[in-house]
Parts: C-alpha cells; sequence; structure tokens
C-alpha cells in the first residue's frame, strides 16, 4: 500500500510551493494542509517539531525542514542526480536559491520602517542581482537547467519560488533574467503543474 502523505504549510505558495510541485510531477496523492498565520503562532505552532514550516506526515511519521521534504520528494518522483556529484550540484543550488529568498524576504517582516527601507534598498539592489545574475548564468551554461543539462528538482525548486521572490522584491525581477524565467516557464508548462496553478488558491506569496 502506497504511503499516506499530509504537507503541512501556511495558506500561501513559499516552501510548501515546490514540495506541492514535486508530488504533482510525479502524480502521487498529498494532502494539501493550510495554516493561516494567526491560527499557526496561536494555536499550532508549540505542537509542531521544532516549532516550524513546512512538516509532513508519512503514514503518521511527522518530518519537519522544507529542503529535507523536497529532497525527499524529488528522489520519489526520479529528479534527484544520476549520481553523488549531480546530488552535490543540486544541493547547492537549492541552497544558493535559500539565501537568496531569506536575503530578499528578511526586510519585509521587519517592523522597524526605518530599518526595513534600508534592509529593502540592500535587498533589491545589492542581493537580488548578485544571486539572480549568477544563477541566470548558471543555466545558461547547462543547457537550460541548473545541472547537467536536464530537469532536477533544482529547476522545480527555484519555479515554485520565483514568485515569492518577486513578492518579496516587489517587481518582476525575475523576469529580467531570461534564462531563470525560462526555466520557470518549463516547469509550469509541466501538464500536472499547469493544470495546479490554474485552481490552486490564490494568495499573495
Amino acid at each position: 500500500m502506497a504511503p499516506k502523505y499530509k504537507l503541512t504549510y501556511f495558506n500561501a505558495r513559499g516552501r510548501g510551493e515546490p514540495i506541492r510541485f514535486l508530488f504533482l510531477y510525479g502524480g502521487i496523492e498529498f494532502e494539501d494542509i493550510r495554516i493561516e498565520e494567526e491560527d499557526w503562532w496561536s494555536k499550532v505552532k508549540d505542537s509542531t517539531p521544532y516549532g516550524l514550516l513546512p512538516y509532513i506526515d508519512i503514514d503518521g511519521k511527522r518530518i519537519t525542514q522544507g529542503a529535507a521534504i523536497t529532497r525527499y520528494v524529488a528522489k520519489l518522483v526520479g529528479l534527484a542526480g544520476k549520481d553523488d556529484l549531480e546530488d552535490l550540484e543540486i544541493d547547492s543550488v537549492v541552497d544558493t536559491i535559500v539565501d537568496l529568498v531569506m536575503g530578499v524576504g528578511e526586510y519585509y517582516y521587519e517592523v522597524d520602517e526605518a530599518i526595513k527601507q534600508k534592509k529593502k534598498e540592500i535587498a533589491v539592489k545589492e542581493t537580488v542581482p548578485q544571486y539572480l545574475s549568477k544563477l541566470d548564468a548558471r543555466v545558461k551554461e547547462n543547457g537550460g537547467y541548473f545541472v547537467g543539462g536536464k530537469l532536477t528538482w533544482a529547476d522545480v525548486h527555484f519555479a515554485g519560488l520565483h514568485e515569492t521572490i518577486n513578492f518579496y522584491a516587489e517587481d518582476n525581477v525575475v523576469g529580467k533574467y531570461p534564462h531563470l524565467q525560462a526555466v520557470a516557464d518549463k516547469v509550469y508548462a509541466i501538464p500536472a503543474i499547469k493544470a495546479w496553478i490554474a485552481k490552486r488558491p490564490v494568495t499573495d506569496r
């Protein structure tokens, strides 16, 4: 009997969306559990592993950490690397994308408005172009994908997060890098993912 998967994340795309995309790509059924942020803090946080989202329940066993879950599902659906070296390359790209999201998103949650504007300026003028230009060059050099000239979970991970990057930057910053935008477009064109995008809950990030 196939395992039962329950993915729990905020009612947002964010770090949950790459995992959803991978389940969809592989045709694996999963329960998409969404928690509103106010409910998370007041009712749910203390009952979760390490107080973090996303987490996944696999036949009742609960595991947290977004990248670890995404990597696990990628293996299930055949989008991991062909060997240890490719896995290392994929992990390097994914960790870089995570650093980018954290770097551009940090200002968004700053409560001091003056500090927030300073952080935003650094994020938009320095962090975003630094990361996106290098990631774009990597895709160009690898035949339109991040690793090995073929679709891997690094590409799906980026596609799942690219709208979040744009949201935090308050601009279509990914669209300024044609090779990165092409990666997102290719993932979005996968039939199961395309169908999901057409019906998924509408959220701001």
